[in-house]
């Protein structure tokens, strides 16, 4: 097991290598989301369904630009509410060019983590995927022990943060100003922000 710290993990990332890194809701598999590369070398290790995108992770709303996604004021005011925290947010994404990482769906899913020394990485690194470090199916792995159980040396690295709880990130939708629940968890979303006020199952 490689074991490297979050800041040396920038620059590992940056070279198009996949890791396991703490986010603000658990342990992550991660890899720089402007790879493509290196995005399927993720898919491929964590044997994720194909036809599911990734939540990506990044340090600012600009960010978001670089998708060719730009949001009206209307969605720009509920981002700044919800950023930084623990609430991911799928958009529509009409770019061919990234149909490596909307698989299909032409949504992405964003989110500003509520971590400080996470935001400082992604300042360095730029945008990343980062779904759970799990075998697709399995349980989200708590320690790096249980991630290596699972990835052995198919990742490049691992950071250690020690036992994280595993609180998913509440994912919501918006489309034509409007914001349907998608998943319940870390945050709860107030009802008079639901237009209209469902959950439904949504592949991420």
């Amino acid at each position: 097991m490689k074991l490297v710290t979050l800041e040396k993990s920038a620059s590992l990332l940056l070279q198009g290598n996949v890791g396991i890194v703490p986010t603000d809701t658990m342990y992550g598999v991660v890899a720089s989301a402007l790879n493509k590369e290196a995005v399927e070398h993720l898919y491929a290790i964590r044997k994720r369904v194909a036809v599911k995108p990734c939540i990506i992770l990044i340090p600012s709303i600009l960010n978001i630009h670089q998708f060719g996604i730009h949001p009206d004021a209307h969605t720009i005011h509920m981002l700044e509410a919800w950023w930084p925290g623990k609430v991911s947010v799928v958009l529509p994404c009409s770019s061919k060019q990234y149909e490596y990482l909307h698989r299909g769906t032409w949504s992405l899913a964003f989110r500003i983590p509520d971590s400080t020394p996470l935001r400082e990485l992604l300042k360095r690194t730029g945008p990343i995927v980062a779904p759970s470090a799990n075998i697709e199916g399995q349980s989200p792995a708590r320690t790096i022990e249980e991630a290596y159980a699972y990835f052995g040396n198919s990742v490049d690295f691992y950071v250690d943060a020690r036992e994280l709880p595993i609180t998913p990130s509440t994912l919501v939708s918006i489309k034509n100003k409007k914001v349907t629940l998608l998943r319940q968890g870390a945050v709860t979303i107030s009802a008079q922000l639901l237009i209209p006020m469902a959950i439904f199952f949504f592949p991420w």
